[in-house]
């Protein structure tokens, strides 16, 4: 991003774009397919623009929502120990706390691992789809992106996988571990929403949705 000569107080605020890690305000430039505009602070990307990105991200959406439905029901692990066998899937491992006080745990768990995601997954696809078919913006889909924004701090798969990792090296030890088909959608999961998080351009998305088509 360049400085502009003119004093930034005095600029518009469509001229204008600020960092979300360190708040340093810029001048807008918009790049070129190809390029990026970067923080000179702290190096965040700020804006990423690609060619086609809409449709590879609605696909990617499409793909993590095929997953979670199915990491959900399907076995994630099996565990033989002392003659007993056992599957459990990630809905069972979140629920697993239904009793008294800790049903509000178990509704935490699974909405953190579960329910939050695949509620991103439905609002970026509620947002891009229009969007990437060069139609009117969706009704409220200002408000929709901003929540899925809002919740992506929330969004807990990865913390969950890591958390499994932590587990199997303890449990290893005392029964025999084995792996479901949710075991391996969950590791596709995971990747799939840290690419779709890193690869969605948030400014690209907005400037469509302020200035949207009308026809």
């Amino acid at each position: 991003m360049d400085h502009p000569d003119t004093p930034l107080a005095e600029l518009p605020m469509d001229e204008l774009i600020v960092c979300p890690q360190c708040d340093a305000v810029y001048r807008l430039r918009r790049p070129a397919h190809g390029e990026r505009a970067a923080c000179e602070r702290c190096h965040t990307a700020l804006i990423t623009p690609r060619r086609n990105a809409g449709l590879q991200i609605i696909a990617v959406a499409v793909a993590v929502m095929v997953l979670i439905i199915g990491a959900a029901v399907f076995p994630f692990l099996t565990i033989d120990a002392a003659g007993a066998r056992n599957a459990v899937s990630v809905l069972d491992a979140a629920l697993a706390f239904s009793g008294g006080a800790m049903v509000f745990l178990s509704l935490a768990t699974a909405a953190l691992i579960f329910f939050i995601p695949l509620l991103r997954v439905l609002l970026t696809l509620y947002v891009l789809i229009p969007v990437v078919l060069d139609r009117p913006a969706a009704r409220h889909a200002v408000a929709a992106f901003r929540l899925s924004e809002e919740l992506r701090p929330w969004s807990m798969a990865e913390v969950f996988a890591i958390g499994c990792a932590v587990a199997l090296v303890k449990v290893a030890d005392l029964a025999d571990v084995g792996f479901g088909p949710a075991f391996y959608m969950f590791g596709a999961l995971v990747i799939l929403v840290i690419a779709q998080d890193k690869f969605l351009c948030k400014w690209s998305v907005w400037n469509s949705l302020e200035h949207p088509k009308t026809s």
